[in-house]
């Protein structure tokens, strides 16, 4: 058996991995007439979350089609540039990577291993999907249940929305400094597995995170999400 524990997710679980399925073991703090089985709580997720994934992954994919057209006919520069300008591209080429969103798959496994399947307080009370944190005094936050070096508060974005979340989400992938070896995988493949070896620093567990994260995605079929 082994434990891991995310730093985007500030929950009171614990994500075992067994050879069949991913298992989210929840803290004995709650009643357990108010527990969910494993079943009805991936049930839920999915039916909560797998909509509004599609629906803004296929806007966002609809937009990258159209603008590679446009690099490729060599038609519509204005908003080309404007575009670039807005996620500071160097090139069309960048441009592309940082518009073209990644398969579902990885988008609901990382909202798991985050929101402990739709059940951590951040999920509940700030639609927060991705344990996203906070760092402008002036946008909608909450605090964390811990202090970064004992001191400092750790604050996480608040959003109206989940669609807010995941939209922020996708667009947090497009202009980190840390996510431009996955924007560059994903632009060169469709394949989860191989576009996943991208996101290493989107946790303190590094090439940990990276297998979880793939485990996630196989032990629950998540790719079928992805046709």
């Amino acid at each position: 058996m082994i434990k891991f524990v995310f730093m985007l997710c500030i929950s009171p679980s614990l994500l075992v991995l067994s050879d069949e399925r991913l298992i989210i073991k929840k803290s004995k703090k709650r009643a357990a007439t108010h527990q969910l089985s494993v079943k009805e709580k991936k049930k839920r997720f999915l039916m909560l979350l797998v909509p509004i994934i599609r629906k803004v992954h296929n806007e966002l994919m609809q937009r990258y089609k159209r603008i590679a057209k446009d690099i490729a006919n060599k038609e519509n520069r204005e908003e080309i540039e404007f575009l670039k300008k807005k996620y500071k591209a160097t090139s069309d080429e960048d441009l592309l990577a940082r518009l073209k969103p990644h398969p579902v798959s990885i988008v609901l496994a990382q909202a798991a291993m985050e929101s402990s399947w739709a059940t951590s307080r951040f999920f509940k009370e700030a639609n927060n999907v991705f344990g996203m944190w906070s760092s402008h005094l002036n946008e909608k936050r909450i605090a964390a249940g811990r202090k970064r070096g004992g001191t400092q508060t750790i604050w996480l974005r608040k959003f109206d929305t989940l669609e807010d979340a995941i939209r922020a989400y996708f667009e947090m992938i497009a202009t980190g400094k840390a996510y431009h070896r996955l924007r560059q995988l994903r632009l060169e493949y469709d394949d989860p597995y191989k576009i996943t070896q991208g996101l290493d620093k989107y946790s303190e567990m590094g090439e940990d995170y990276i297998k979880v994260l793939n485990q996630v995605i196989k032990f629950n079929h998540l790719t079928k999400y992805d046709r």
